[in-house]
């Protein structure tokens, strides 16, 4: 009688230890201290509107719509790889005509999180910087927003598409609801992780190394800027706190950040804080392009930002945690079949 009891209680212990293995020490108090920094990405219900489904439908085509831009090779998408996590793995995005950008692209994952879009902040929303991509030199390169419409025009079932998208408007082909529908089509491409899981209230869905990296920055301070549940995009901070970042990074030239936009000195170097979903997918790093390492980039962080010189176990954990935030490309993300050309006679 005493075999099947002796059973009973070695699997109980095998379960206790499993158990503790799948939630690392302190994961209730470390879940706890996350919940006050962070939010998970909560993915909207599609709903039943159709004219909402119209307008992510044809902002889906017109993201991937070349024949726009001066060239007729630049997308949205150009910039925005689906194997680069929505990013292009360039230090600064290549335009219409091969010009160079003048910053790193983010990635358009999740961007609907941020407070502002670009990294100086001088584009208010998706919808806003979507239209103004329009006339940017090195992004489509259009003289004026009538020259880019009339590209659409040109193209006969757009027609049918936008008056689809924006009922009742007379002249439904503008730059406005331009942006309006590409901007609908982007704030559908969240990308929740295993880190949704975890602020969810799964204390195990981090791994041991995860949680000591989350540990720690949340008590570096990291947590202060890249908060929320874009992990950043909140805020603009100076890039350089404790020490001047090009000292760290290696660059020559220098970008003032939203200085140049507000031309007010109190904003020098200041740029929006990066949200890091998606991160360990979207190298290279900085508002320059300038590192292509992201351990690297984390202990350049640390330096610049927290005045602090981390250790190579400190930046690993870190790194590890940050992987924690890349999730799975959305579905939709994937360039519908071209509508054809305008039939020549």
């Amino acid at each position: 009688m005493r075999a099947p009891s002796f059973f009973i209680a070695l699997v109980s212990l095998l379960f206790i230890a499993a158990t503790a293995q799948a939630e690392p020490p302190n994961a209730k108090t470390l879940l706890e201290d996350a919940k006050q920094n962070f939010q998970p990405i909560v993915v909207p219900s599609p709903g039943n509107d159709s004219v909402t489904a119209a307008r992510i439908e044809l902002g889906r085509r017109l993201f991937f719509e070349n024949r726009v831009s001066m060239d007729g090779n630049v997308s949205c998408a150009h910039c925005h790889l689906p194997d680069k996590q929505a990013s292009d793995g360039l230090p600064k995005a290549i335009g219409v005509f091969g010009k160079e950008n003048p910053r790193n692209a983010p990635s358009i994952f999740n961007a609907a999180l941020n407070f502002k879009q670009h990294w100086r902040g001088d584009r208010e929303s998706l919808e806003d910087q979507a239209e103004k991509s329009l006339l940017g030199p090195a992004s489509f390169g259009n003289p004026d927003q009538a020259t880019a419409m009339s590209k659409l025009k040109a193209v006969p079932a757009y027609a049918g598409a936008f008056a689809k998208a924006f009922p009742g408007d007379k002249d439904p082909i503008n730059s406005k609801n331009w942006g309006v529908a590409v901007g609908a089509f982007e704030r559908t491409l969240l990308t929740p992780s295993k880190f949704d899981a975890f602020l969810g209230g799964d204390a195990s869905a981090l791994t041991k190394q995860e949680a000591a990296g989350l540990r720690k920055f949340i008590d570096l301070g990291c947590a202060s800027c890249h908060d929320g549940a874009g992990v950043g995009g909140n805020s603009f901070q100076k890039f350089g706190v404790a020490t001047d970042y090009w000292k760290e990074t290696g660059v020559a030239n220098l970008d003032k950040g939203r200085a140049d936009v507000t031309k007010n000195d109190a904003d020098l170097y200041l740029f929006k804080v990066a949200s890091l979903r998606n991160v360990a997918r979207t190298a290279p790093y900085f508002h320059d392009g300038s590192v292509d390492d992201l351990t690297k980039a984390v202990k350049i962080m640390g330096k610049t930002q927290l005045g602090q010189d981390l250790s190579d176990k400190d930046a690993a954990d870190i790194v590890v945690f940050l992987g924690a935030l890349t999730g799975p490309v959305p579905a939709s993300y994937s360039a519908p079949e071209p509508y054809p050309d305008a039939e020549t006679k």
